[in-house]
């Protein structure tokens, strides 16, 4: 039964996770960003969001965190998963042709809540982190 129950709650984090994506792309649009890409994946790791804001590609790590005993959800991008980040943008940039094009940028969405009152709980941290 115990793996059961872990299963669920994986498939429940996944959802609460692509409604988080939904949510923030939706409020990043909102502010004039335009959508590139969503979930861009390469052998390096993930991008949940790929956006321009005028001439800049910016890359977009969302979180959402409803417990914050182990750390927020701003906290939890480590160097480790900047890495990641900075990885997976350099090859869609070298992909695109845009590799030394255009400037970038990366940002953090962060939740605390899903719903439809949830924008109170979102946070845009616009050029979190430097390649």
């Amino acid at each position: 039964m115990a793996d059961r129950d872990s299963i669920d709650r994986s498939v429940l984090a996944r959802q609460r996770g692509q409604t988080a994506e939904v949510i923030a792309c939706r409020y990043l649009l909102a502010q004039g960003l335009v959508l590139l890409e969503r979930n861009y994946y390469c052998r390096w790791g993930e991008i949940d969001l790929i956006m321009r804001d005028g001439k800049t590609v910016v890359f977009v790590e969302v979180r959402y965190r409803s417990n914050r005993c182990f750390a927020t959800a701003a906290e939890s991008i480590d160097y480790r998963k900047q890495k990641k980040l900075i990885l997976t943008a350099a090859q869609y940039l070298q992909k695109k042709g845009l590799s030394d094009r255009c400037p970038v940028r990366f940002d953090v969405v962060t939740m605390r809540s899903i719903g439809l009152a949830c924008e109170s709980d979102l946070e845009w941290l616009s050029d979190a982190f430097q390649a």
